[in-house]
Protein backbone atom coordinates (compact mmCIF):
# COMPACT_ATOMS: atom_id res chain seq x y z
CA UNK A 1 0.00 0.00 0.00
CA UNK A 2 2.87 2.78 0.95
CA UNK A 3 4.52 1.73 -2.05
CA UNK A 4 1.03 2.46 -4.27
CA UNK A 5 0.56 5.66 -2.16
CA UNK A 6 4.17 6.86 -3.30
CA UNK A 7 3.85 6.21 -6.94
CA UNK A 8 0.77 8.04 -7.21
CA UNK A 9 2.57 10.92 -4.84
CA UNK A 10 5.30 11.09 -7.71
CA UNK A 11 3.07 10.39 -10.51
CA UNK A 12 1.18 13.18 -9.75
CA UNK A 13 4.02 16.04 -9.47
CA UNK A 14 5.18 15.10 -12.65
CA UNK A 15 2.12 14.83 -14.52
CA UNK A 16 0.65 18.13 -12.96
CA UNK A 17 2.09 20.51 -14.94
CA UNK A 18 4.61 21.50 -12.24
CA UNK A 19 7.35 18.93 -13.98
CA UNK A 20 7.35 19.73 -17.62
CA UNK A 21 10.11 21.37 -18.15
CA UNK A 22 11.87 18.37 -19.49
CA UNK A 23 9.87 17.93 -22.62
CA UNK A 24 8.73 21.80 -23.08
CA UNK A 25 9.00 22.88 -26.62
CA UNK A 26 12.23 24.59 -27.52
CA UNK A 27 12.26 28.48 -26.93
CA UNK A 28 11.92 29.51 -30.76
CA UNK A 29 14.29 33.05 -29.96
CA UNK A 30 16.98 30.69 -29.00
CA UNK A 31 16.24 27.39 -30.90
CA UNK A 32 19.22 26.75 -32.91
CA UNK A 33 21.21 27.20 -29.69
CA UNK A 34 19.09 24.90 -27.59
CA UNK A 35 18.49 21.89 -30.02
CA UNK A 36 22.68 22.45 -29.93
CA UNK A 37 23.02 21.93 -26.59
CA UNK A 38 20.26 18.98 -26.05
CA UNK A 39 21.82 17.35 -28.80
CA UNK A 40 26.01 17.70 -27.52
CA UNK A 41 23.99 16.56 -23.91
CA UNK A 42 22.34 13.67 -25.75
CA UNK A 43 26.03 12.49 -27.24
CA UNK A 44 27.21 12.75 -23.91
CA UNK A 45 24.80 10.80 -22.15
CA UNK A 46 25.11 7.94 -24.46
CA UNK A 47 21.83 8.37 -26.20
CA UNK A 48 23.74 8.47 -29.87
CA UNK A 49 27.43 6.30 -29.95
CA UNK A 50 30.43 7.61 -31.40
CA UNK A 51 30.31 6.43 -35.44
CA UNK A 52 26.17 6.68 -35.07
CA UNK A 53 23.77 8.58 -37.17
CA UNK A 54 21.76 10.84 -36.20
CA UNK A 55 18.37 10.97 -36.91
CA UNK A 56 17.47 12.88 -40.15
CA UNK A 57 16.78 17.10 -39.61
CA UNK A 58 13.27 16.60 -40.37
CA UNK A 59 12.68 13.87 -37.88
CA UNK A 60 14.64 16.13 -35.20
CA UNK A 61 12.21 18.88 -36.36
CA UNK A 62 9.49 16.77 -35.44
CA UNK A 63 10.74 15.33 -32.15
CA UNK A 64 12.26 18.88 -30.94
CA UNK A 65 9.14 20.70 -32.34
CA UNK A 66 11.25 23.14 -33.98
CA UNK A 67 11.99 24.41 -37.43
CA UNK A 68 14.23 22.19 -40.05
CA UNK A 69 16.23 25.96 -40.03
CA UNK A 70 16.81 25.75 -37.02
CA UNK A 71 17.98 21.58 -36.80
CA UNK A 72 20.00 22.59 -39.89
CA UNK A 73 22.02 25.66 -37.91
CA UNK A 74 22.48 23.56 -34.62
CA UNK A 75 23.94 20.24 -36.42
CA UNK A 76 26.09 22.81 -37.87
CA UNK A 77 27.20 24.20 -34.61
CA UNK A 78 28.10 20.74 -33.60
CA UNK A 79 30.58 20.40 -36.78
CA UNK A 80 32.05 22.84 -35.77
CA UNK A 81 33.03 21.91 -32.42
CA UNK A 82 33.79 18.40 -34.00
CA UNK A 83 30.73 16.59 -32.18
CA UNK A 84 29.44 15.03 -35.49
CA UNK A 85 30.88 14.51 -39.33
CA UNK A 86 28.35 15.33 -42.16
CA UNK A 87 28.93 12.99 -44.86
CA UNK A 88 26.74 13.69 -48.60
CA UNK A 89 25.96 11.03 -50.62
CA UNK A 90 23.20 7.94 -50.60
CA UNK A 91 25.11 6.60 -47.25
CA UNK A 92 25.28 10.03 -46.28
CA UNK A 93 24.06 11.95 -43.44
CA UNK A 94 25.32 12.82 -39.54
CA UNK A 95 27.33 11.02 -37.83
CA UNK A 96 28.18 10.84 -34.40
CA UNK A 97 32.31 11.64 -34.30
CA UNK A 98 32.80 12.17 -30.92
CA UNK A 99 30.44 12.01 -26.92
CA UNK A 100 33.06 14.35 -25.72
CA UNK A 101 34.91 17.93 -26.62
CA UNK A 102 35.44 21.15 -25.61
CA UNK A 103 32.05 22.46 -26.27
CA UNK A 104 29.99 19.34 -24.40
CA UNK A 105 30.49 20.74 -20.24
CA UNK A 106 29.08 24.00 -21.00
CA UNK A 107 25.89 22.56 -23.20
CA UNK A 108 25.53 19.68 -20.90
CA UNK A 109 25.21 22.63 -17.78
CA UNK A 110 23.03 24.77 -19.34
CA UNK A 111 20.81 22.02 -20.72
CA UNK A 112 20.29 19.61 -17.48
CA UNK A 113 21.09 22.28 -14.91
CA UNK A 114 17.80 24.33 -14.98
CA UNK A 115 15.81 21.02 -15.55
CA UNK A 116 17.26 19.05 -12.23
CA UNK A 117 14.59 19.21 -9.90
CA UNK A 118 12.22 17.58 -12.69
CA UNK A 119 15.08 15.25 -13.24
CA UNK A 120 15.12 14.08 -10.21
CA UNK A 121 11.25 13.53 -10.02
CA UNK A 122 11.52 11.85 -13.08
CA UNK A 123 14.10 9.21 -12.48
CA UNK A 124 12.06 8.61 -9.41
CA UNK A 125 8.53 8.06 -10.79
CA UNK A 126 10.42 5.78 -13.97
CA UNK A 127 11.69 3.47 -11.08
CA UNK A 128 8.00 3.29 -9.35
CA UNK A 129 6.90 2.64 -13.17
CA UNK A 130 8.86 0.46 -14.27
CA UNK A 131 9.33 -1.50 -11.33
CA UNK A 132 5.06 -2.08 -11.80
CA UNK A 133 5.66 -3.27 -15.68
CA UNK A 134 7.85 -5.79 -14.42
CA UNK A 135 5.61 -7.01 -11.70
CA UNK A 136 2.81 -6.92 -14.83
CA UNK A 137 5.00 -8.51 -17.11
CA UNK A 138 5.68 -11.52 -14.63
CA UNK A 139 2.16 -12.00 -14.26
CA UNK A 140 1.11 -11.84 -17.61
CA UNK A 141 4.22 -13.19 -19.88
CA UNK A 142 3.61 -15.34 -22.59
CA UNK A 143 5.95 -17.82 -24.20
CA UNK A 144 6.37 -15.56 -27.12
CA UNK A 145 7.50 -12.22 -24.52
CA UNK A 146 10.11 -15.09 -23.03
CA UNK A 147 11.80 -15.89 -26.00
CA UNK A 148 12.04 -12.21 -26.70
CA UNK A 149 13.35 -11.41 -23.66
CA UNK A 150 16.08 -14.32 -23.63
CA UNK A 151 16.92 -13.82 -27.15
CA UNK A 152 17.39 -10.29 -26.21
CA UNK A 153 19.62 -11.70 -23.47
CA UNK A 154 22.03 -13.38 -25.64
CA UNK A 155 22.52 -10.20 -27.75
CA UNK A 156 23.77 -8.20 -24.75
CA UNK A 157 25.81 -10.92 -23.49
CA UNK A 158 27.47 -11.51 -27.26
CA UNK A 159 27.62 -8.17 -28.25
CA UNK A 160 31.09 -6.72 -29.10
CA UNK A 161 30.51 -3.14 -29.73
CA UNK A 162 28.72 -0.37 -28.00
CA UNK A 163 26.06 -0.43 -30.31
CA UNK A 164 24.99 -3.90 -30.50
CA UNK A 165 25.63 -3.57 -26.63
CA UNK A 166 23.00 -0.29 -26.86
CA UNK A 167 20.55 -2.42 -29.21
CA UNK A 168 20.26 -5.06 -27.34
CA UNK A 169 19.74 -2.94 -24.24
CA UNK A 170 16.95 -1.29 -25.54
CA UNK A 171 15.73 -4.99 -26.97
CA UNK A 172 15.28 -6.55 -23.80
CA UNK A 173 13.57 -3.54 -22.05
CA UNK A 174 10.78 -3.46 -25.00
CA UNK A 175 10.35 -6.76 -24.72
CA UNK A 176 9.20 -7.01 -20.98
CA UNK A 177 7.27 -3.84 -21.33
CA UNK A 178 5.80 -5.63 -24.43
CA UNK A 179 4.78 -8.96 -21.76
CA UNK A 180 3.05 -6.66 -19.44
CA UNK A 181 0.31 -6.30 -22.83
CA UNK A 182 -1.00 -3.20 -22.33
CA UNK A 183 -0.16 -0.23 -24.83
CA UNK A 184 -1.15 2.75 -22.37
CA UNK A 185 1.64 1.17 -19.67
CA UNK A 186 3.71 1.09 -22.98
CA UNK A 187 2.71 4.39 -23.79
CA UNK A 188 3.77 5.52 -20.03
CA UNK A 189 6.90 3.73 -20.17
CA UNK A 190 8.20 5.76 -23.55
CA UNK A 191 6.89 9.18 -22.32
CA UNK A 192 9.13 8.54 -18.89
CA UNK A 193 11.72 7.61 -20.95
CA UNK A 194 11.83 10.71 -23.13
CA UNK A 195 11.64 13.12 -20.43
CA UNK A 196 14.40 11.70 -18.93
CA UNK A 197 16.25 11.87 -22.52
CA UNK A 198 15.52 15.88 -23.56
CA UNK A 199 13.10 14.56 -25.84
CA UNK A 200 14.53 11.83 -27.06
CA UNK A 201 13.52 8.71 -26.62
CA UNK A 202 16.03 6.50 -26.39
CA UNK A 203 17.95 5.34 -23.38
CA UNK A 204 21.35 6.57 -22.25
CA UNK A 205 23.93 4.76 -22.53
CA UNK A 206 27.07 4.05 -19.81
CA UNK A 207 29.65 1.66 -21.98
CA UNK A 208 31.92 1.17 -18.67
CA UNK A 209 32.76 -2.41 -18.29
CA UNK A 210 31.90 -2.13 -14.71
CA UNK A 211 27.97 -0.71 -15.37
CA UNK A 212 27.95 -3.24 -18.27
CA UNK A 213 29.07 -6.49 -16.06
CA UNK A 214 25.92 -5.00 -13.59
CA UNK A 215 23.63 -4.56 -16.40
CA UNK A 216 23.69 -7.80 -17.88
CA UNK A 217 23.59 -9.55 -14.11
CA UNK A 218 20.14 -7.42 -13.71
CA UNK A 219 19.20 -8.48 -16.93
CA UNK A 220 19.61 -12.04 -16.06
CA UNK A 221 17.87 -11.90 -13.11
CA UNK A 222 14.79 -9.72 -14.17
CA UNK A 223 14.49 -12.30 -17.13
CA UNK A 224 14.43 -15.18 -14.30
CA UNK A 225 12.46 -13.65 -11.96
CA UNK A 226 9.54 -12.75 -14.92
CA UNK A 227 9.79 -16.67 -16.35
CA UNK A 228 9.32 -17.72 -13.15
CA UNK A 229 6.37 -15.72 -12.23
CA UNK A 230 7.84 -13.70 -9.40
CA UNK A 231 6.07 -10.18 -9.29
CA UNK A 232 7.23 -8.74 -6.26
CA UNK A 233 11.09 -9.58 -7.08
CA UNK A 234 10.94 -8.98 -10.64
CA UNK A 235 9.64 -5.17 -9.64
CA UNK A 236 12.09 -5.01 -7.18
CA UNK A 237 15.09 -6.07 -9.85
CA UNK A 238 14.06 -3.61 -12.08
CA UNK A 239 13.23 -0.20 -9.54
CA UNK A 240 16.89 -0.72 -8.86
CA UNK A 241 18.15 -1.36 -12.57
CA UNK A 242 16.68 1.77 -13.53
CA UNK A 243 18.95 3.68 -11.08
CA UNK A 244 21.74 3.10 -13.46
CA UNK A 245 20.37 5.59 -15.97
CA UNK A 246 20.02 7.77 -13.10
CA UNK A 247 23.25 7.42 -12.07
CA UNK A 248 24.46 7.83 -15.82
CA UNK A 249 23.11 11.44 -16.27
CA UNK A 250 24.39 12.19 -12.64
CA UNK A 251 28.32 11.23 -14.00
CA UNK A 252 27.51 13.17 -17.45
CA UNK A 253 27.04 16.60 -15.07
CA UNK A 254 29.39 16.25 -12.33
CA UNK A 255 31.87 15.83 -15.61
CA UNK A 256 30.67 18.64 -16.71
CA UNK A 257 31.83 20.58 -13.85
CA UNK A 258 28.58 20.85 -11.34
CA UNK A 259 28.10 19.58 -7.50
CA UNK A 260 25.58 17.64 -7.02
CA UNK A 261 26.45 16.61 -3.33
CA UNK A 262 24.46 19.47 -2.19
CA UNK A 263 22.37 18.10 1.30
CA UNK A 264 19.54 19.71 -0.69
CA UNK A 265 19.70 17.48 -3.64
CA UNK A 266 20.08 19.85 -6.02
CA UNK A 267 23.12 20.67 -8.02
CA UNK A 268 26.04 23.04 -6.66
CA UNK A 269 28.60 25.05 -7.80
CA UNK A 270 30.26 24.79 -11.33
CA UNK A 271 33.82 24.73 -12.56
CA UNK A 272 35.24 24.89 -15.95
CA UNK A 273 36.17 27.50 -18.25
CA UNK A 274 33.41 28.37 -20.80
CA UNK A 275 33.97 27.51 -23.95
CA UNK A 276 31.40 29.76 -26.68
Amino acid sequence: MAEIDEFARVLGQVLDGQSGSALRPVRLPTAASEVADRLITAIAMGEYLPGERLPPERDLAQILDVGRSSVREAIGRLQAVGIVDIRRGRQGGTFVRESWTGASAEAVRRTLLPRWAEMEQLFDLRCLVEGMIARTAAERRGAGDIERMRAALDRFASARTAYDEHAADIAFHQAVVEAARNPQIAALSRDLLTRVSLGFPIEPYDGARAVLRRALGEHTALCEAIVAGEAERAGAIARGHFTITNEAVREVLSRAGSDLSGTDGTPGGESGVRVD
